[in-house]
């Protein structure tokens, strides 16, 4: 590594000025000769020779002229540019890297292309075709976001831009459809048959009659495009050509609907308009059959094909139609069968049944500027990628392929199993510009979205040459830091991907810069490296300001694995740092200091009895000359006491991650382990708790990241007012006042040993928590009451990631409140990544498979206690394939940035998943087009949204038909019944049938919904039946009307009997 670096150094010295003048002048005059040696291969005029200029001799000219101060890349964009255009001169900065704002055309350097997803194709299948159908015109009208296309049969449709049927018509009095265009002036949808032109109004209704026919035409009509001029808003022409080989220009204007209808009258649903009273002006300019007709509004040329081997393809003015001038005409062996204009690259394209593609300069006819390999069959249709300057080639044997113009190169080949190769000669082909789709036509319309992938299997995403050791975002200046393991740190603009300034051997020769963190204020940076040193950057201008000493016996203990910036005063520098050896240490420095020196040293090694896993502390105040941010810490516990106690452990020493909480009222520090332990220490109430589960294999628990979760600034403002309102002594006191609590807490814990042993952890350190808190104020009650309501109820809570991919969620009194496994659809393996937004409502895991996890915690962290509010993942995607070092969201730009040890940086939409490139590439970041499905090269799988389920154990009401019970309907029946005397048959049978009627027996009355709460555990939808008491069946108003009346009745007449 250093020797290349040394190579390196050596070929990038400076020229001389007058070496460099004459450097530049050779330079020039190469350019020029390579500019007359085109120009006379376009004519047809040069002669090869031993001065002939190639590749190899430009590259081996530029190199010797300047050095490796050009980059190989730069050298090859160069020669591309030249000899794709030679009458655009390219500035000789860019053989340096160096482009102006106006050169958007240059050809990117980059090996990122966009190529066309076959995998997520999407289909149309209804009212397209008729039974046995094809399909014979798609065209894109942009402007009113429509889709029209024509089939064989007659049948045309109209779709939206969702691709929803807006009408259709079916025309039955015709013969074959050929073609099909739309007049963006008359709104009009045009399309010829063999011996008419149809002009349909897909807007109007039937009964007003749906448009004109257009007939008698002589010959046979194949094709049909429209003629694309703003001069007249009344007015449309079209081009078409015919079986002769006669290529027809028509103009039509509103005022001939009206002026020119035939007195035939109607036919069908269209209205008759003679041919013969339009001037139509026509000319043959092929022997044989016109493929296509085309116009390029860029050129103001047209453009006509056929299978002549003379005339195969002809470009000029639509005026020529007129006056029969000669015409410029391309002769291509075996003929043309279709053609493209790609304006960017400006070239036109032309495709036959020799299987080649033809590159042409539209003034130069002799001889094509390029040709491309590679079809077996004859080519049938070809379009263009215009944004990408990408051609889409399609053969009669139903193969694409997708060309890089500029590079003259393959990007990709697939096989469509559509139709039948008899409908494969004339098929039906577009490209959406706007929304980067292919449609094709058959049978059916698919329609192929785009994809961004790089160009051969070992030409990945590249930001560094290494694997990725950081990846920080600074908020203030809306910048980027990454750092690879070779010491190389970058700087990048987060919105254009643009890269600012770079730092290599930022800790010196051969030092690997291990971790980094950025200050609140954005303004300074910190970076740890290998061997134990630290050093304090300005982050705008990255210079260095202030660094800590290489020590003697400086080791790989000593690498610093993560560093955190502490909230210091103006003018002062403070660090908090992990080392290998899993010291955790604070750095600090000032302005009237040149170096960093430590001040503080955290105990590496805790005893805990298994009994009791809290440990307290004896607090003393730090000397404020040193730090003033943690005390200096004593353990209260007698280790040689323990030596023999068979259930005391010792915390590892093997700590990977730690994360610091810098709050008013609250001060604490987590480290998390390789075996799965977390220490927390809580400087409050001088104590340190071992989190683990202890159910679990120590193996498969290591923690790999570890963060507090501090629910909002709201919240913190409230926690820390409640803190303040019964705090409002020093810190020197505070601290104090901590020693005195601690060591009778120390007295008390002992005394009440043996009988909390058969007590739960958790309650137990309830049961700690309370007593600290009492302990350390006892003459105020109430207080200590709010403070441990508010400790509690408000406080941050910690998330730690662990090699057995699960999330857990602790308080700070050391309890487990939740447990997450993530999206069991993905394999996610170990999680080594944390982050959260700025209002901590979304939660964002990295995992060593290179996926990335999206939780929403928002509700959950409102009110934890609350079963009801749980945490629900929203959204899985693989972003590498490989491990996710780091990643961070930006809520404002909505994206969210993920590196790995693959080397990549690289830009996500946070709420989609979708793809917007890496850094380092050539082209800026289009943070807008969010529509467009994009992947890396060396991803496959495309992001999955997590639907929200319902809650666990949700009620849910089913209610059942009444069905009637013939048994019961029996019984009811042979039993006499009092209305029966009143001669109301009806009323009687109704009243009997409602009776009968009751639920089915075997239904369940309701049901649990068991959801997984944890994804990857697998519940049922398990029915739940209960033993109800039957249904009292109402009886219906008129048989209550006249059982009142019958009841009344007998009571007036037993009245009667008694007097």
């Amino acid at each position: 590594m250093s020797g290349k670096k040394g190579r390196d150094k050596e070929g990038c010295f400076p020229l001389e000025s007058i070496d460099f003048k004459n450097a530049l002048e050779q330079f020039q005059n190469l350019v020029e000769k390579m500019i007359i040696q085109k120009t006379k291969e376009s004519s047809g005029l040069y002669t090869k020779d031993d001065d002939e200029i190639d590749y190899e001799k430009f590259f081996k000219t530029t190199r010797t002229l300047f050095g490796s101060a050009v980059k190989d890349q730069y050298i090859q964009a160069f020669f591309r540019k030249i000899i794709s255009n030679p009458n655009e001169r390219p500035e000789w900065l860019e053989i340096f890297g160096c482009f102006s704002r106006e050169s958007v055309g240059m050809p990117s350097p980059s090996k990122e292309s966009m190529v066309l997803l076959v995998s997520e194709k999407q289909q149309i299948t209804h009212s397209v075709v008729k039974r046995k159908d094809v399909i014979k015109g798609i065209v894109k009208v942009p402007l009113l976001h429509l889709t029209v296309t024509a089939s064989q049969k007659g049948l045309i449709t109209v779709f939206s831009k969702k691709m929803k049927v807006l009408t259709t018509i079916n025309i039955e009095d015709t013969t074959w459809i050929t073609g099909c265009d739309f007049l963006p002036n008359l709104k009009y949808v045009v399309a010829v048959t063999e011996s008419t032109i149809i002009l349909w109004d897909y807007k109007s209704k039937e009964s007003e009659g749906n448009g004109f026919v257009i007939k008698p035409m002589k010959n046979c009509l194949l094709c049909v495009s429209t003629v694309t001029m703003a001069d007249n808003l009344a007015r449309d022409t079209i081009l078409m050509g015919d079986d002769k080989g006669y290529v027809y220009l028509l103009t039509i204007t509103s005022d001939d609907f009206i002026m020119k209808q035939s007195k035939a009258g109607k036919v069908s649903q269209f209205k008759v308009m003679d041919a013969e009273s339009f001037d139509m002006p026509k000319r043959k300019l092929h022997d044989d059959w016109v493929g296509k007709v085309k116009y390029f509004p860029a050129l103001k040329r047209f453009g006509s094909c056929s299978t002549d081997s003379i005339n195969s393809f002809v470009l000029d003015d639509i005026k020529r139609l007129e006056d029969h001038l000669p015409v410029k005409e391309f002769s291509v062996p075996k003929g043309v069968n279709a053609f493209t204009y790609c304006g960017k690259a400006k070239v036109i394209v032309t495709g036959g049944n020799d299987r080649i593609l033809r590159l042409w300069n539209p003034v130069v006819n002799f001889s094509p500027t390029g040709k491309l390999f590679g079809h077996k069959h004859g080519i049938v249709e070809i379009v263009t990628n215009e944004k990408d300057q990408h051609v889409i080639s399609l053969s009669c044997a139903k193969v694409f392929r997708v060309w890089d113009i500029q590079t003259l190169s393959p990007l990709q080949v697939f096989y469509e199993a559509h139709g039948t190769p008899e409908e494969m000669n004339a098929f039906p082909m577009v490209f959406d510009n706007d929304h980067g789709l292919l449609f094709t036509g058959s049978d059916v319309i698919d329609i192929y979205p785009l994809a961004n992938v790089t160009q051969g299997s070992k030409e990945l995403p590249q930001t560094h040459e290494r694997s990725l050791n950081v990846l920080l975002y600074n908020r203030a200046f809306h910048q980027i830091l990454s750092i690879c393991t070779e010491s190389i740190l970058k700087v990048w603009d987060l919105e254009t991907g643009s890269q600012i300034y770079q730092i290599e051997d930022a800790h010196g020769l051969n030092t690997e810069v291990t971790c980094a963190a950025i200050e609140r204020n954005g303004v300074y940076l910190a970076t740890g490296a290998c061997d134990g040193t630290v050093k304090i950057w300005e982050f705008e201008s990255g210079q260095e300001i202030k660094a800590l000493p290489l020590t003697q016996d400086s080791d790989d203990e000593h690498r610093v694995l993560k560093i955190v910036y502490l909230k210091a005063d103006e003018g002062q520098h403070a660090v908090i740092v992990l080392e290998q050896r899993g010291k955790i240490k604070i750095i600090q420095g000032d302005s009237a200091q040149t170096d960093l020196y430590v001040t503080w040293v955290l105990p590496e090694i805790v005893p805990f009895p298994q009994r009791n896993p809290v440990v307290y502390l004896s607090l003393r105040p730090a000397p404020l000359e040193t730090q003033d941010f943690f005390p200096e810490i004593r353990l209260l516990c007698n280790t040689s006491s323990m030596k023999n106690d068979k259930e005391t452990f010792l915390s590892s020493v093997d700590i990977r991650c730690f994360d610091v909480l810098q709050l008013e009222g609250g001060r604490l520090i987590a480290t998390g382990s390789a075996n799965g332990e977390i220490n927390l220490w809580d400087f409050e109430s001088a104590s340190v708790t071992c989190l683990r589960k202890t159910t679990e294999d120590n193996e498969v628990s290591g923690v790999n990241a570890i963060l507090f979760l501090v629910r909002s600034v709201s919240s913190s403002r409230k926690r820390s007012s409640v803190s303040s309102a019964h705090s409002v002594r020093s810190d020197a006191s505070a601290i104090a006042e901590h020693k005195e609590s601690s060591s009778d807490l120390h007295e008390k814990n002992a005394e009440s040993e043996e009988i909390n042993t058969e007590i739960s952890d958790e309650i137990n350190t309830e049961i700690k928590t309370e007593e600290t808190t009492s302990c350390k104020d006892t003459q105020n009650p109430e207080v200590n009451e709010q403070l441990l309501k508010a400790r509690a109820g408000l406080s941050p809570l910690l998330a730690s990631a662990h090699e057995s991919s699960c999330i857990r969620l602790w308080s700070i009194q050391g309890n487990l409140m939740k447990e997450l496994l993530p999206f069991a659809g993905r394999p996610s393996g170990p999680l080594t990544a944390l982050c959260t937004d700025t209002f901590t409502k979304i939660l964002l895991t990295g995992s060593k498979e290179g996926y990335i996890f999206r939780w929403n915690m928002a509700s959950f962290l409102e009110d934890s206690r609350n079963i009801k509010n749980a945490i629900k993942e929203e959204l899985c995607w693989r972003a590498h394939a490989a491990e996710v070092v780091d990643l961070f969201i930006e809520e404002e730009k909505n994206v969210v940035v993920t590196a790995s040890v693959d080397g990549s940086v690289r830009l996500w939409h946070a709420r989609t998943g979708y793809y917007f490139g890496f850094f380092g590439q050539a082209r800026k970041f289009d943070l807008t087009d969010s529509s467009r499905l994009i992947l890396p090269s060396d991803v496959s799988d495309f992001s999955a949204i997590i639907k929200e389920e319902r809650k666990h154990t949700e009620k849910k009401k089913i209610v059942y038909p009444l069905i009637l019970d013939r048994d019961k309907l029996k019984s009811l029946t042979g039993s006499p019944s009092d209305l029966e005397k009143d001669g109301d048959e009806e009323a009687v049978h109704n009243f009997k049938f409602f009776r009968a009627l009751a639920p089915e027996k075997l239904k369940p009355m309701e049901t649990f919904e068991f959801a997984s709460k944890e994804a990857g555990a697998v519940f049922g939808f398990l029915p739940i039946y209960e033993l109800e008491t039957p249904i009292e069946v109402s009886m219906p108003n008129s048989l209550h009307r006249i059982r009142a009346e019958k009841s009344s009745h007998k009571g007036q007449g037993k009245g009667s009997r008694v007097h």
